[in-house]
């Protein structure tokens, strides 16, 4: 089972050269946030934020606005140091325990997943938090496989390892439609709507 504290302290230690050891696919990226349905004027919370990888691609696309958070609170503070816009909120703390007092379009978690200590408590958290109509995505800018290879050495421990896209469309689909379930050579995603 993994420990909070013990992700918290990966990640806080992981931070100083998160940035510069970041590596990108814009044009999966771009696809993620297709199928994830952000586009102008959504109001979107993008779960596990890190060091607001993805905040740069929801500004461009128009969002109203996005509520960011983290449970590590070095990455929140690179985070914070970045982005300063009045629609953005940058929030550390555990987003299955978060009251946001608000629900949202769009929910995304991206590259982010299996540090969660319990998937389907995750999804059935994050399904209520949606507006009607809205979607919840689940994605990676790479394979279940490379996910997985990446995670077994030194962050096997705080890694449930990336679930099959299938069992994941199963626990969405006691609460959400699944609009999108891929898992192939270059990315993985699941994608479900209110």
């Amino acid at each position: 089972m993994i420990e909070t504290k013990e992700v918290i302290d990966f990640f806080d230690r992981l931070a100083p050269n998160w940035d510069a050891e970041l590596i990108r696919n814009d044009r999966i990226i771009s696809l993620i946030l297709d199928n994830a349905g952000v586009r102008t004027g959504k109001d979107v919370l993008d779960v596990a934020t890190g060091t607001g990888v993805l905040i740069p691609d929801y500004l461009a696309r128009g969002v109203a606005s996005l509520t960011a958070i983290d449970i590590s609170p070095k990455m929140v503070e690179i985070a914070r140091g970045k982005f300063a816009q009045e629609n953005v909120t940058i929030l550390c703390g555990d987003a299955e325990n978060m009251d946001f007092g608000r629900q949202f379009d769009c929910i995304v978690v991206y590259n982010a997943f299996p540090h969660f200590p319990d998937p389907e408590r995750l999804i059935t958290r994050l399904a209520f938090l949606l507006k009607e109509g809205g979607t919840l995505t689940v994605a990676h800018g790479m394979s279940r496989e490379k996910i997985d290879a990446h995670h077994h050495g030194t962050a096997s421990h705080v890694s449930n390892g990336l679930m099959p896209a299938e069992e994941l469309a199963a626990i969405f689909e006691k609460y959400l439609s699944v609009t999108v379930e891929i898992s192939d050579e270059r990315m993985y995603q699941v994608t479900g709507q209110r």
